[in-house]
């Protein structure tokens, strides 16, 4: 993670399911395409024995924002902590690290706190760039809330 990547921007969201069911919906990297905004595709490059995604190639195409990116995802055992890098620079992002920690709550619902830091190769203005990580993570967050509820 390079200097400039310091400022990452923390956001969360309380979803009425148990963590294990938000989990499996932030895992299953195949139907990203169908509740994501702006993703075109996904593909699962390698897997962990326990067949979740080790290695995940995004297709975005949010309007202004067109790029194609591999993330490499580790988990914690109990699945309450799912992070990623970018695996190699792509043509928008030098840099990408995030995370979704997953804290169950006694009524049955669970707090979902996500962290995103991203570098940039094009120059942009530290607040753009931040508007821009809270735009990213503020629809992320509604988008899994709504498809994990959905689902329930």
């Amino acid at each position: 993670m390079s200097a400039s990547m310091v400022d990452s921007s923390t956001q969360s969201i309380s979803i009425a399911a148990p963590a294990a069911v938000i989990a499996e919906v932030i895992a299953d990297f195949q139907h990203y395409p169908e509740w994501i905004s702006g993703m075109k595709s996904t593909e699962v490059l390698e897997e962990f024995d326990d067949g979740y995604g080790h290695l995940v190639r995004f297709h975005l195409d949010a309007g202004v924002f067109k790029d194609v990116y591999e993330l490499r995802y580790e988990y914690s055992d109990d699945l309450t902590r799912i992070s990623w890098t970018l695996d190699q620079p792509s043509s928008v992002q030098k840099a990408q690290v995030g995370s979704y920690d997953l804290s169950e709550h006694d009524d049955g619902t669970t707090v979902v706190t996500y962290t995103l830091a991203v570098d940039l190769s094009i120059p942009m203005l530290g607040m753009f760039k931040r508007k821009a990580e809270k735009m990213i993570m503020d629809s992320a967050l509604k988008e899994l809330k709504k498809r994990v509820e959905a689902a329930e």
